[in-house]
C-alpha cells in the first residue's frame, strides 16, 4: 500500500512528518490503514464512521493518529518506544523527535512489505525501542538488539556528532533510518526464519551464528575487517559476525526496496530513447513482492547509477556508495525470499497492531 502525501484539503505535496500544510496551513494527521492525511477538527477526524484522534505526542512532532478504540492514547509506533528521556529532558526530547520520524517511515516500510509487527508491550520478545540520550547523563548508550528491544543513542541525531563517528569508523554510510533498518534485521532473523531448512540455508549464506558474537567483536575491533571484504560482503562491519552480515544485508534489503518504491510513486524512470545509461527503458516497481531478485537488483543497478550522478552534479557523495557483488546479490535474494514467502494482509497486520497493550504508560530512562 503507497502512501498518498498529499494535503486533503489543497492537494498540496506533503512529507510525511507533516504536522501543517506548508501551503494553505491546515492541520493534518496520518491514517496508517489508507496512508493518507486528513483534516483535523478540534484534534479529531472522522474515517469512515469512526473518530481517530491525534497522538498524544503530537506536541513532540508525532502526526500519525489514534484509533478512538485504541489501548492507548499513543499512536501505535509511539507505542513501541519502550524507554525515552525524562519529560523534562527537552533538550533530548527534541532529538527523540527527529528518531520517531525515522521509526515511523520504518514502521511503514515494514508495514508495506507485509511483515508482522507484534509491540514488546503484547508478547515477550515483540518489537520496542529504547531511545536515550547518552548527551543527557553522560553516560555511554550501546546501540543494538535485544530479544525484540532495538536500543539507539538520541545523540547520533547530531548532524555533526554523527558524521564524526562516521569517519572515524570508515563507514560510507551512516543515518538513524539506516541504524534502525540495521537493527531490525537482527529482530526479523528470529522471526521470519521458522524452521531448521530456513537456519541451514542462512548459515549457509552468512555463516554460522552459533560461533562466539564476544569474540568476534574483540576480533575485528583489534584487526578490523580482511583486506579482501569487499569481494563477499555489502560493508566492512557485516565481516564481523554471521549476525551482522545478516542484519546489514537486511538493511541494505530496505535501502533498496525503499528507495525504489519512492521513485515508482513520483514516476521516475530511465527512459532509453533519452538517456546515455542503456538501451532499454527502467521502470520500478511499487512492491517486488511477486518478481525475481534478479529484477529488482537489476532496476536498483541502473536508478541507483541514476541517484548517483544526481547527488555528484551537486558536489555530493554518492547517494548508494557500495557495491553488490555476487555474493552479496545471493544475500539479498535469501532476505527477498523470507520477506516475500507468506506476507501479511493488512487486516493481519492491523490485528497484531490493534492488540491491547499490557505495559501502560511508555517508561523513561
Amino acid at each position: 500500500m503507497t502512501s498518498q502525501p498529499r494535503c486533503p484539503h489543497c492537494r498540496h505535496f506533503v512529507y510525511l512528518d507533516t504536522l501543517q500544510c506548508p501551503n494553505c496551513e491546515a492541520e493534518i494527521g496520518y491514517h496508517i490503514p489508507t496512508r493518507e492525511f486528513f483534516g483535523l477538527r478540534h484534534g479529531q477526524a472522522v474515517i469512515d464512521g469512526e473518530t481517530w484522534y491525534t497522538c498524544s505526542n503530537r506536541e513532540w512532532a508525532c502526526n500519525w493518529l489514534v484509533w478512538e478504540n485504541a489501548p492507548a492514547g499513543r499512536c501505535f509506533s509511539c507505542r513501541l518506544t519502550r524507554r525515552r528521556p525524562a519529560a523534562d529532558d527537552t533538550v533530548a526530547l527534541e532529538k527523540l523527535a527527529k528518531t520517531e520520524e525515522a521509526k515511523r517511515r520504518l514502521l511503514l516500510q515494514l508495514a508495506d512489505l507485509g511483515l508482522p509487527i507484534v509491540g514488546w508491550d503484547v508478547e515477550k520478545g515483540g518489537l520496542g525501542f529504547d531511545l536515550i540520550s547518552s548527551l543527557s547523563d553522560g553516560k555511554p548508550v550501546t546501540i543494538g538488539h535485544s530479544n525484540g528491544i532495538i536500543t539507539i543513542d538520541l545523540a547520533e541525531s547530531l548532524d555533526d556528532r554523527r558524521e564524526a563517528l562516521r569517519v572515524r569508523l570508515g563507514e560510507p554510510y551512516r543515518t538513524i533510518l539506516g541504524h534502525l533498518r540495521h537493527e531490525v534485521g537482527h529482530y526479523y532473523q528470529n522471526v521470519l526464519l521458522t524452521d531448521d531448512e530456513l537456519w541451514a540455508r542462512c548459515r549457509e549464506l552468512f555463516g554460522d551464528e552459533r560461533t562466539s558474537y564476544r569474540d568476534a567483536l574483540k576480533r575485528h575491533y583489534s584487526f578490523g575487517a580482511p583486506s579482501d571484504w569487499h569481494e563477499a560482503f555489502i560493508s566492512e562491519y557485516a565481516t564481523m559476525h554471521p549476525w551482522e552480515d545478516f542484519a546489514e544485508t537486511f538493511a541494505h534489503y530496505l535501502h533498496i526496496t525503499g528507495t525504489l518504491q519512492t521513485a515508482a510513486v513520483i514516476g521516475i524512470h530511465l527512459d532509453a530513447s533519452v538517456t546515455n545509461l542503456r538501451d532499454t527503458d527502467v521502470v520500478p516497481l511499487e512492491s517486488y513482492e511477486n518478481e525475481p531478485i534478479q529484477r529488482l537488483l537489476t532496476d536498483w543497478e541502473w536508478l541507483s547509477q541514476a541517484f548517483n550522478r544526481i547527488n555528484r552534479s551537486m558536489g555530493f557523495g554518492d547517494l548508494y556508495p557500495f557495491t553488490i557483488v555476487t555474493p552479496v546479490r545471493h544475500k539479498l535474494a535469501f532476505v527477498h525470499d523470507i520477506v516475500t514467502r507468506a506476507p501479511l494482509s493488512p487486516g493481519e497486520q492491523y490485528t497484531l497492531a490493534m492488540a491491547g497493550a499490557g505495559a501502560g504508560e511508555t517508561e523513561t530512562s
